[in-house]
């Protein structure tokens, strides 16, 4: 079910290059779609809704009532609003060490130098919706943006045949503070987003993970308004030593490659016990798992168990791969986590599983895949915010440095720009 390989194998090459089929094939697709939306608005959204999710909806019911979310309050445990709420905690105790503050530096000439950061007015999360059912991801996208301070925080996910959106996505957005929810899925949400619709206000910012159709929109609005990051197939790698317990770390492959065919299960050991008794596990696992379908082709064409000289060389590979998620299996994790360059989120130990921070820990799971670990971070409360600059010059600094700025405008050929600095040194000069 899964290869298991030599680092020096030339398969191995292939696999750490993440080649994945061609969207091209997609772009045309969903250029209509936004285009549609754009210039026909609800009508468009309606349209879509029917032919994609199969639920026959007016642009009034686009809008997630408040009488939808009280129902679904009734179709929740307690126990799961229990979980929510303490994983909702954790991850706002987690994101607010991330805030950042405005300041002011004076100098004893009278200018003023400074940075104000503001949080972002509005902004759309995205969610995967119809069967699929992820209250953690509205949980990672919406209340980092409430650590930020947006003010207005709004949902889209793609609903049911029924029309109506699963309970407990409805739960964790109420449990999030998202002040607007909207029944949309696909490229046709992020049209409605981006563009604004009678029914749907435009937003700042578009964040969250979707397929492909997703992706390709908010690469194709970007500009018009700002997203997170293009988010891709799952990724897990992991390095273990001899000490690791094969039953962990097939569980923790496994628990990836369960969420796309392109998903993607590495594992990097220097121990070929290890190594044939995880591909051992990893099949009488996967035998009594529900997404069989989904792990078998993962497993087979994205996914492998390499065998490397030693651990540096298993370090060297992971940061050339960048994973999104990174397990470091080994008895002294600590001792390697200086030498990660690259990586989404990083776990450390034998007890730390990714599921760990995918739904309780505290840092965001929406993480950079692709290899874009390299130079993406997670998302996080600066993704919701913006700096302005602020200058406020001396008529004694203006004289410092009015020649260098002179001099700097006209070798860019730039006489107005020069001349706006004479005009007033003539005045401070007398």
């Amino acid at each position: 079910m899964i290869r298991l390989l030599e680092s020096s194998d030339t398969a191995v090459e292939r696999i750490m290059k993440k080649e994945y089929p061609n969207q091209a094939v997609y772009e045309e697709r969903v250029r209509e779609i936004l285009q549609a939306v754009r210039e026909r608005g609800d009508e468009a959204l309606v349209e879509y809704t029917a032919k994609f999710d199969k639920a026959a909806l007016t642009p009034a019911a686009l809008r997630v009532s408040r009488e939808e979310i009280e129902a679904a309050y009734k179709e929740v445990d307690s126990g799961f609003i229990k979980a929510i709420q303490r994983a909702r905690d954790n991850i706002a105790r987690f994101h607010a060490k991330q805030l950042q503050n405005s300041w002011i530096e004076t100098s004893t000439d009278g200018t003023i130098l400074g940075q104000l950061v503001r949080p972002l007015e509005r902004v759309g999360i995205y969610v995967p919706g119809g069967t699929a059912n992820y209250p953690s991801s509205v949980l990672m996208n919406a209340v980092p943006a409430q650590v930020a301070g947006v003010s207005e925080i709004v949902m889209a996910a793609p609903p049911c045949a029924d029309g109506r959106l699963q309970a407990p996505t409805l739960v964790a957005a109420a449990e999030a503070g998202v002040a607007e929810i909207y029944k949309l899925g696909g490229a046709q949400a992020i049209a409605a987003l981006a563009y604004g619709t009678k029914t749907v206000r435009r937003v700042d910012l578009i964040t969250g993970p979707g397929n492909v159709y997703v992706t390709l929109a908010k690469k194709m609005v970007y500009g018009l308004v700002n997203i997170d990051m293009l988010a891709g197939p799952s990724e897990i790698l992991i390095i273990a030593d001899g000490n690791a317990n094969p039953v962990y770390v097939a569980a923790d492959l496994l628990s990836q490659a369960e969420h796309d065919v392109l998903a993607s299960a590495i594992l990097l050991t220097t121990s070929r016990q290890l190594a044939g008794e995880v591909q051992k596990e990893i099949s009488r696992q996967a035998e009594s798992l529900s997404r069989k379908e989904i792990l078998t082709a993962s497993l087979r064409d994205y996914s492998a168990i390499i065998i490397t000289r030693d651990i540096e060389e298993a370090i060297e590979l992971a940061n050339s791969y960048a994973p999104e998620h990174l397990e470091l299996a080994v008895d002294t994790p600590f001792e390697l986590l200086g030498k990660i360059k690259n990586a989404g989120s990083i776990f450390l130990g034998h007890y730390t599983p990714e599921p760990v921070g995918d739904y309780i820990a505290g840092p965001n799971h929406v993480l950079p895949t692709g290899g874009t670990a390299r130079f993406y971070s997670p998302l996080n409360v600066d993704t919701f915010m913006k700096k302005s600059g602020v200058i406020s010059y001396s008529p004694a600094r203006l004289v410092e440095f009015g020649p260098d700025i002179i001099k700097l405008a006209e070798t860019e050929g730039l006489d107005a720009h020069a001349n706006a600095i004479k005009v007033r040194m003539k005045k401070c000069r007398g």
